[in-house]
């Protein structure tokens, strides 16, 4: 049993801290992006250092007081929120943004964890290298939070998600103590990797406090197109072909529904396709081209052949670095418009490749009983990541179909399951998925990460309630 972060407690860490470390929450701190939960805090901590890290951990560990790490805040499913229970410490590393070291030669660096994704990418730049996690939010949220939850956006398919970028870790465990892993080696086999166990776990099983990050060469040239397919059975197809073609040069590959370009519409956004009209189906291209490669002759051979195939009908190609964000900005302004529409139920999952257009020709017939719906279907095709969002009919509102939302959820989710898909592609498990990490996990996992769980963390004191409740 977990004892509220109160008065008393809130002294004692003061007695440990510098002066100012400690502040009352602020709404920021206590709210996630889309509304559906306010979290509670005794106090709120924002140390400078790993040793007040430390300090605050083992403070909570004797106390028996819940710590809820909290990085941008920019996560969905609530693994930032504590909605209940004994008032925990929240732990915020926003003023741990050192830039440790940077060795180019090596292509690492190595940061603290509160730096913001954007400062990592040019702290990369600024030296001629190439950070590649990319996401919607990394102009707010921090690397720390990005490794917890083992982010993944849109440049998984050519350098893997976060855990795929992180050479090494440091990182407060549920006791206190300090694990100093921020090895640069690309090779260590010296036991098991804590590294990869605490990427992913969500705060669950310690703090990470700075990382060993892996960086790559700057392409010469990136080439963006906007194609329209077909259909999702094109787009993969299409996505083979230029497998053949640009081996190891495709960055990015995201299936586009139209729906999306009408949510965009019909919320204000001044962007707009270009092309009229909007096809069904549009796959967003990214090519990161070498020394070597012409990127006019390299995106005119994939078109040829992929038109000459029948995958593709039309296109777009962007002449400049401008026209490039362009299209980039109409693909990260859709789940903006999806917020103001309202999902009924929204779903991050992933699927087997070969089982993604049979999903997107078969979920919805399997809600349509539920009620009048629209679908927005876009995503990451190039890694199986889908995210497959119910919506309200045009002139309802998503509270219309409160009853049914856990329904909706249940039938898409089981239909992932049964293909051997994940209902937790990329945004993690946190509060909102607890049920469904126990409904469809396999047993062995489940019970290997109690275990876990309870071996490094007894008390229970790491962000109590997430992952596995």
């Amino acid at each position: 049993m977990l004892n509220p972060c109160d008065p008393g407690f809130v002294a004692t860490l003061s007695a440990l801290l510098p002066e100012g470390t400690l502040s009352i929450p602020e709404p920021r701190h206590l709210e996630e992006p889309r509304g559906r939960w306010t979290g509670q805090a005794g106090v709120l901590v924002r140390p400078w250092t790993t040793a007040e890290v430390a300090a605050v951990v083992r403070a909570s560990a004797a106390g028996r007081v819940g710590v809820v790490p909290v990085s941008g805040g920019t996560g969905l499913v609530g693994g930032q929120i504590m909605t209940s229970g004994p008032a925990p410490v929240l732990l915020s590393l926003e003023r741990m943004t050192a830039l440790r070291g940077v060795w180019p030669e090596e292509n690492a660096l190595v940061v603290e964890a509160g730096m913001v994704l954007a400062d990592v990418q040019a702290a990369a730049e600024q030296v001629g290298r190439l950070f590649p996690l990319s996401l919607a939010s990394e102009g707010s949220c921090r690397i720390g939070g990005n490794l917890a939850a083992n982010a993944g956006g849109t440049a998984v398919l050519r350098y893997g998600n976060a855990r795929d970028l992180c050479l090494g870790l440091e990182a407060v465990l549920p006791d206190g103590s300090v694990f100093n892993g921020l090895t640069r080696l690309r090779k260590d086999n010296a036991g098991y990797d804590l590294r990869h166990l605490l990427i992913g776990s969500e705060g669950t099983l310690g703090v990470i406090t700075a990382a060993s990050l892996k960086l790559y060469p700057r392409p010469a040239a990136r080439v963006v197109a906007l194609l329209a397919v077909p259909s999702p059975a094109a787009a993969l197809a299409l996505l083979a072909l230029c497998g053949e073609r640009a081996a190891g040069m495709i960055s990015a590959f995201e299936l586009i529904h139209r729906i999306g370009f009408d949510f965009l519409a019909e919320t204000g956004f001044p962007l707009r396709a270009p092309f009229d009209p909007v096809p069904e189906w549009l796959v967003l291209l990214e090519l990161e081209l070498p020394v070597g490669h012409e990127p006019e002759v390299t995106m005119a051979g994939l078109y040829e052949a992929g038109a000459e195939a029948g995958l593709l009908t039309d296109g777009v190609i962007a002449t400049s670095e401008t026209q490039a964000e362009a299209i980039w900005a109409l693909r990260e302004t859709i789940p903006l418009a999806n917020r103001k529409v309202g999902a009924v139920s929204s779903h991050d999952i992933s699927l087997p490749l070969s089982a993604i257009p049979g999903f997107i020709l078969d979920a919805p017939r399997a809600i349509a009983g539920l009620g009048a719906f629209r679908v927005n279907c876009f995503g990451h095709l190039g890694d199986g990541n889908l995210h497959w969002n119910v919506f309200p009919a045009r002139g309802h509102a998503k509270s219309e179909h409160e009853a049914v939302r856990d329904e909706v959820k249940r039938v898409v989710h089981d239909m992932v399951h049964a293909l051997g898909g994940s209902v937790a592609a990329e945004h993690g498990v946190g509060r909102l998925k607890v049920a469904d990490l126990a409904r469809y996990a396999d047993p062995g996992k489940l019970a290997a990460m109690r275990a876990i769980k309870s071996a490094l963390d007894p008390v229970g004191i790491m962000n109590p309630g997430a992952v596995l409740g």
